[in-house]
């Protein structure tokens, strides 16, 4: 007797050996709310809990081959963008998520990479951002990224506000349908998650800190929301109940090595 279907995800990202971040532990968070996910895998790396040593990227012909063959294969509810390595990469997603528009994707723009050690380094990560702005963010409905980091890019001159009234607002102005941002300063003393969507409609959930050591604020969470849009929830709710399920793994992480703490997703709440 044949069982139905689960919902289906996508993910594009890196293979993290420590099972702390990318495919390994974006399936484990679909497994749990009950979805399976799919793998497009963005880079290969060497690393442990304290450091990451290597990434080998994928070319993006055959990042191109991996998801479209998936893609035509199976119907897929959801797409996750997470960790993009090169500018060619970034633009092989776009063209993806271009000819499958009519499934949701959520683009976690969080750091996945080690900091660029020279100039040439540093061009091809700026590079890489400018076609993930460019080409990527346009196709997401929601984009989900810290607020640290979207403040460094802002004093950084890396987004253009422009006449936006602030970073985020810029972002819905590039493309996207919904920013999530995580850990937004609302008052001195106060953070939230905020969310805002079309036509400037915002709403915002208390900020729960991570534990000190933690290097996950934002990929457990967007890997929840792919998969709760994946079985049909509108984007608000989706957020909410994503925000639940990320909060108490990531207050439930443990500290298996030398390193940083690896959030518990098999943690049942």
């Amino acid at each position: 007797m044949t069982s139905p279907t689960p919902p289906l995800v996508l993910i594009f990202g890196p293979v993290d050996p420590t099972g702390a971040d990318g495919l390994p532990a974006d399936a484990v968070t679909c497994a749990g709310l009950g979805c399976h996910g799919l793998a497009a895998v963005t880079a290969l790396t060497v690393q442990d809990t304290a450091a990451m040593e290597e990434v080998q990227a994928i070319s993006p012909e055959l990042l191109d081959d991996q998801a479209r063959c998936l893609l035509e294969d199976m119907p897929v509810q959801a797409i996750k963008v997470g960790g993009l390595y090169t500018a060619e990469a970034a633009s092989a997603v776009a063209q993806v998520a271009a000819d499958y528009s009519h499934v949701p994707l959520v683009l976690h723009l969080g750091q996945r990479g080690p900091l660029p050690e020279d100039a040439a380094e540093q061009d091809e990560a700026d590079d890489l951002l400018a076609a993930t702005l460019e080409l990527v963010l346009p196709q997401a409905d929601v984009v989900v990224i810290e607020h640290a980091r979207l403040a460094q890019w802002l004093a950084e001159g890396t987004v253009d506000i422009g006449d936006a009234p602030s970073p985020a607002h810029a972002l819905l102005g590039a493309g996207a349908k919904w920013v999530l941002v995580l850990g937004s300063p609302l008052r001195p003393g106060h953070h939230a998650n905020v969310l805002i969507g079309p036509e400037g409609t915002t709403s915002n959930w208390p900020w729960q800190a991570p534990p000190d050591r933690n290097g996950d604020t934002g990929g457990t969470l967007a890997a929840a929301l792919a998969a709760f849009l994946a079985h049909g929830m509108a984007v608000p709710q989706a957020v909410e109940q994503a925000q639940a399920h990320a909060d108490a793994r990531i207050a439930a992480s443990f500290l298996p090595g030398m390193g940083r703490r690896v959030v518990n997703r098999t943690f049942a709440r």
